[in-house]
């Protein structure tokens, strides 16, 4: 090249042989030392220490606490209560003497200042408030202030200086903020507990890369509808835990109250033995926990050429499927009826073990009579009619034996031979047919 593009003189470039040879030669020593390999067998395990924060349905889904070095990310709908639920454990942790640290890119300090003095009684002094963006920032905070907690809400608003010009919620401006989270919370010489709020897309799925899910420890989702009290908090993900854990709170206007029994939420309390046709009770399972939950059915004559048919907690075409069940196994006609489903409580209906009840709910509609709220019904229900074998049926009748139930319906050979239980009668049947005679005989 005869004219420098830098500087416009001709003939001033010198041409330089770079020997590579040595380096290229030889292999590169790591500047980190090697950690010693062991036998799987001989490496000494080590429970994690935990922070109890006292709100029992938040610490049994998160498996007993908040573990001390851990990475914890929630999500939900917008107004879910992700910001009122973890303020309230943070008001819980300050409480015993810990400090914490609430970093916030969405809200102002008065913001949540307006939202503490609403659902706390005091507000600790063990808690601080910092409105920022920039996660360099926030590290200085941790510094200074040396928190047991950090909350970060939400992390899809944070930006690290060293990832820009990324904007804030790009994939890359995202999975470095969460790297240096992790790297703070598993500092081995001065672990900390990070909770973070992620942000939820249209589809109800954490937003950003499948590797922030990966990255953190635990993963917990806040169901919840818009016109609905009740708050579902299930653990998609627990290192420390069970997975699939559910936890339930009520919406107040003091903010997310634990339902410690739900057993007792999710059932109409009667005095005196009333009996309510349309009503019956079953046991589902959420996580390693088994729930009485009350199934409430209306069957109405119609008079339209096409029946309603309607299932607020339960799949339009589980409930279409479980009435032609009924219709053609059962003998029961519901051609000309509306048939209405509902669970008490809003409790959202997954598994197959409730199907029993809800055929015999709608028995009870039609023939206008009630079952004894001392009885529950328990069992999957073939397109043949047959009852079929539902998951930890033990538990789930031990559940009932609890709470003072009488009787139980179940399918047969469900229990092994010998297997017994005290205070409430098993009654095992085959078909659905024997489940309506045995109790309209």
């Amino acid at each position: 090249m005869g004219k420098c593009p830098d500087c416009a003189a001709w003939n001033t470039f010198e041409e330089t042989i770079v020997d590579n040879r040595s380096s290229s030669s030889s292999l590169k020593v790591s500047s980190t030392p090697r950690k010693p390999v062991q036998k799987l067998s001989e490496v000494t395990s080590s429970k994690s220490d935990r922070i109890i924060t006292g709100i029992n349905e938040f610490d049994r889904v998160m498996g007993g606490g908040i573990v001390k070095d851990s990475i914890t990310i929630i999500t939900a709908r917008p107004g879910a209560g992700k910001s009122t639920l973890l303020l309230q454990v943070a008001d819980s942790i300050a409480q015993k003497g810990k400090k914490v640290v609430y970093a916030s890119g969405e809200e102002s300090d008065s913001q949540i200042k307006n939202r503490a003095d609403r659902i706390l009684d005091e507000i600790h002094d063990n808690i601080w408030v910092v409105q920022e963006t920039s996660m360099d920032n926030v590290i200085d905070v941790v510094k200074d202030i040396d928190p047991d907690l950090l909350i970060i809400d939400s992390i899809q608003t944070f930006t690290m200086e060293a990832s820009l010009p990324a904007r804030a919620g790009s994939p890359t401006q995202t999975m470095e903020c969460a790297n240096e989270l992790l790297r703070i919370a598993k500092d081995s010489k001065r672990p900390r507990a990070v909770i973070i709020v992620g942000q939820m897309t249209k589809s109800d799925e954490l937003a950003g890369l499948r590797a922030l899910e990966h990255l953190v420890d635990t993963v917990l989702i806040i169901e919840a509808d818009s016109d609905e009290q009740l708050r579902g908090l299930l653990s998609s993900k627990n290192r420390f835990g069970s997975t699939g854990e559910m936890g339930f709170f009520q919406m107040s206007e003091k903010g997310m109250v634990s339902i410690d029994n739900p057993s007792e939420f999710f059932m109409t309390k009667r005095e005196g033995g009333e009996i309510v046709s349309g009503s019956t009770l079953t046991v589902i399972k959420e996580g390693s926990r088994a729930i009485i939950t009350e199934i409430e059915s209306l069957v109405s004559k119609t008079f339209t050429p096409y029946p309603t048919r309607i299932g607020e907690t339960l799949g339009k075409d589980k409930l279409n499927t479980l009435i032609s069940i009924l219709e053609q196994r059962g003998s029961i006609n519901l051609y000309d009826k509306n048939v209405i489903i509902k669970t008490t409580g809003g409790m959202r209906i997954r598994e197959q073990a409730i199907n029993l009840a809800v055929i015999m709910s709608i028995v009870s509609s039609v023939k206008q009579k009630g079952i004894d709220s001392n009885i529950a019904f328990i069992a999957d229900v073939g397109l043949t009619g047959e009852l079929k074998k539902v998951p930890s049926l033990e538990s789930r009748v031990k559940e009932l034996a609890r709470m003072g139930f009488k009787k139980v319906y179940v399918p047969k050979d469900s229990f092994a031979k010998g297997t017994k239980f005290s205070g409430i009668e098993v009654v095992a049947l085959k078909t659905l047919n024997e489940v309506i005679y045995n109790v309209y005989k």
